[in-house]
């Protein structure tokens, strides 16, 4: 198996530092807001480099956090008048249920931020002892970039460049500063901010080090995998290196992978632009299944651009592939129950070098777009080599070749049978009593099972309607 490695800027055989363990971390969300499908791309990405590794028989601690304490949720909070960890808490369940609904798995842990602030003041500690971080007079500390002489080579930017007047790539530039480069580790509190005491000031944490301090709690001073979204490599990775390694004394990550952009009709997402999509926005004209479709159909180092018209060759794509499987379920209710024949035994023969070649695509780098047309091979097969004439032990055979390859991508290839108009009017009048009886647990698991049937749901002054996609 081979991972390109943003460090290296090449391709290198994986080798874990533990033989049949995976140790991953994957920068999740800032939850001010509902997730928007640039936040999708990694979650889904990166969850299915996660099946493809437990495919190959690797014991996975994939974490994932939520940054839930942030300017942006502050300034949230503080346009509602309620406290910060209300706004937090809140969009954090709201992410888990679009989660959910991209078929995206739980990760090992979601550690929350605030919930590690212990581990941030001792690492932080650790950094002053060791000379690599400072104190200025307002009680910000301050890690001392140029005092790690590796800082860089993840983003692959020279220091001196940096200093010579890009400022653009500064992360920040207070006068306090010894070096225009040094980064924030703590930051004094503002007013109406949520804070914690430390031996530097009544403060929060600069983001860069939460990770840190996540990922060493959880998964170690050293670990396999780090990935994220391009965007992050630099400031966010880069200072977690420079942070990690000088306070632990180890390589912090052997392998970095990052996915690239996604673009909105061949333009940056903005909400100025009025081209900025939610997760829940894209829901209500499709399965989130062709949302996961769609996202692999790229290799995830591929910039990709999002438009209606790809979202409906998805959509195709998507049901071929539920199509045949629907056929080969309903092929077997009638199928002959006797042993498979010669020529179907050479026929699942056959059947089975498809998985071979989707384990070579993913091998490449996990390249999901050549694995999604490997399945599609198998479909036109499936679709060219089975009948109502054979047996049962055959169809059954290559049903659950086609089920295990799309299983690794994270696609629910076989639907459920679909609800009648009488159940869905059923399901939503529980969902609503269980609503009035704040029994939003019942509520959201309604919902989502609703959705699960193709049933999107709009809350109205009208009531609720429902509609198929």
């Amino acid at each position: 198996m081979k991972i390109y490695n943003t460090l290296s800027k090449k391709k290198e055989e994986f080798v874990p530092i533990e033989q049949g363990k995976v140790k991953m971390y994957v920068c999740g969300p800032t939850v001010y807001n509902l997730i928007h499908i640039g936040n999708a791309r990694p979650m889904i990405v990166f969850d299915t480099v996660r099946r493809y590794m437990e495919h190959k028989g690797y014991e996975v601690n994939f974490v994932s956090n939520f940054t839930d304490v942030d300017d942006k949720i502050i300034k949230k909070a503080l346009e509602e008048g309620v406290e910060a960890a209300i706004v937090s808490q809140r969009y954090i369940a709201e992410c888990k249920k679009d989660m959910e609904a991209m078929n995206v798995r739980p990760a090992t842990t979601h550690p929350l931020a605030t919930n590690e602030i212990g581990g941030m003041l001792e690492m932080i500690a650790r950094l002053i002892e060791k000379d690599f971080a400072y104190k200025a007079a307002d009680g910000t500390v301050y890690f001392r970039t140029r005092k790690f002489k590796e800082y860089g080579k993840l983003s692959h930017k020279n220091l001196d460049d940096l200093q010579g007047g890009n400022r653009s790539l500064l992360v920040s530039g207070e006068n306090q500063k010894e070096d225009s480069l040094d980064f924030v580790l703590w930051k004094p509190k503002k007013d109406n901010e949520p804070y914690w005491v430390s031996p530097w000031c009544n403060g929060r944490p600069g983001w860069h080090i939460e990770c840190s301090v996540m990922s060493k709690k959880y998964l170690g001073d050293e670990i396999d995998i780090h990935a994220g979204g391009e965007d992050l490599v630099f400031p966010h990775h880069e200072n977690e290196i420079a942070q990690s390694e000088a306070a632990n004394g180890k390589t912090f990550a052997r392998y970095w992978m990052h996915n690239a952009f996604l673009n909105i009709d061949n333009r940056k997402m903005s909400k100025s632009a009025g081209n900025f999509f939610t997760v829940r926005d894209i829901a209500e004209k499709y399965d989130l299944q062709v949302l996961r479709f769609f996202m692999l159909s790229a290799h995830y180092r591929s910039p990709l651009n999002f438009s209606a018209d790809l979202m409906n060759a998805a959509k195709s794509g998507y049901e071929r592939i539920v199509t045949s499987v629907s056929n080969l379920s309903y092929l077997l209710e009638n199928a002959s129950g006797e042993p498979m024949s010669a020529e179907e035994e050479v026929r699942q023969k056959e059947a089975a070098g498809f998985a071979v070649k989707f384990d070579e695509a993913m091998d490449d780098d996990f390249n999901t777009a050549d694995a999604i047309s490997i399945i599609f091979e198998l479909v036109k097969f499936i679709n060219t080599n089975v009948s109502a004439s054979n047996t049962a032990e055959f169809i059954r055979a290559l049903k659950d070749e086609i089920t295990k390859l799309s299983d690794i991508c994270g696609l629910i290839v076989e639907k459920k049978e679909e609800l009648p108009g009488a159940d869905i009017e059923k399901l939503i009048e529980e969902r609503q009593t269980a609503r009035r009886e704040k029994n939003f647990a019942r509520a959201d698991e309604i919902r989502v099972e609703l959705l699960n049937q193709g049933i999107v749901l709009e809350d109205t002054r009208e009531g609720v309607k429902w509609k198929r996609v």
